[in-house]
């Protein structure tokens, strides 16, 4: 399956503005199911470009600007080749309740994806899982499905443009969050299992006519959950619409915190109040294959 993607981000400010560097993460890295075929990034104002590979092997972008503008767009277009992701293993003991077993390699090299990175001081997520446990019996006999799945019915989608990431504890007193936010709640509920679970960015893409098969909003970035599990490697689970290892699934970047996953980020210097708003739009489209 051949996808066009256009990804625009855009500020705006009220009076010219001086752009600090921006950090962009917009390009993904080829794989067994996911192949780069062509890709193009314009910046306006322009902007001086240096590659590099952060310290997750994410591909990034450093944009330094030569002069103020009141207005920034970035405009990332890609052609990729998406095949079929690895679907794990049919049964997840739930024994991985107290501890999934790692060679001591892997543990290694896994051990900042093991880390708890959100603090549960009121123990919300410990209490969560305790009644998770209790009704796992009726679970479909793989682990981190149920999981995704009882993120899923238990809360309510809600888009929020306001920047971040919402605290997991927040996530469950309010029952509602967006697709970073329950991906997210997910990671760290996975982790407080024993599992290595990772954040992840990027796009999905509806193959239904009115994309009534999916909970989050078409047209926005997207992010969900990578678990690395023994024997099936680094598996993406999707809490938000409840998919694990799908097609639909376009992965950018990977990181061990949602923060150092920002599509776009960085830093401008003007008058109080210059900010007036970001907009973002996605578009994807599935293509012949390239001559």
């Amino acid at each position: 399956m051949y996808l066009r993607i256009r990804h625009s981000t855009t500020y705006r400010y009220g009076g010219p503005v001086t752009f600090g560097p921006h950090r962009l993460m917009l390009r993904p890295r080829d794989s067994f199911d996911l192949r780069v075929v062509d890709t193009a990034l314009s910046i306006s104002p322009s902007a001086r470009l240096r590659w590099m590979h952060d310290a997750y092997g994410n591909s990034v972008a450093i944009a330094n600007f030569e002069k103020p503008a009141d207005t920034l767009d970035i405009v990332s277009e890609l052609v990729v080749q998406r095949f079929g992701s690895a679907l794990p293993r049919t049964e997840i003991e739930t024994t991985g309740m107290t501890g999934v077993v790692y060679t001591e390699g892997e543990r290694a090299v896994l051990q900042p994806y093991l880390d708890h990175a959100a603090a549960d001081p009121d123990h919300l997520l410990d209490q969560w899982l305790a009644d998770f446990r209790a009704r796992i019996g009726q679970g479909t006999g793989h682990l981190l499905r149920d999981l995704a799945q009882a993120i899923s019915v238990g809360l309510t989608y809600a888009l929020r443009y306001d920047e971040g990431t919402q605290h997991p504890a927040d996530t469950l007193r309010q029952r509602s969050g967006s697709c970073r936010d329950y991906a997210w709640l997910f990671i760290e509920l996975a982790r407080r299992m024993g599992f290595a679970a990772r954040f992840v960015t990027g796009y999905i893409h509806d193959r239904t006519p009115n994309s009534a098969g999916l909970v989050s909003t078409v047209g926005l970035t997207h992010a969900w959950a990578d678990v690395f599990i023994p024997g099936d490697g680094w598996v993406e689970f999707d809490p938000t619409n409840n998919l694990v290892a799908d097609r639909q699934l376009l992965r950018v970047a990977v990181a061990r915190v949602p923060e150092d996953a920002s599509p776009v980020s960085g830093s401008f210097t003007g008058l109080a109040g210059s900010f007036l708003g970001l907009g973002v739009g996605v578009t994807i489209e599935t293509i012949d294959a390239p001559a």
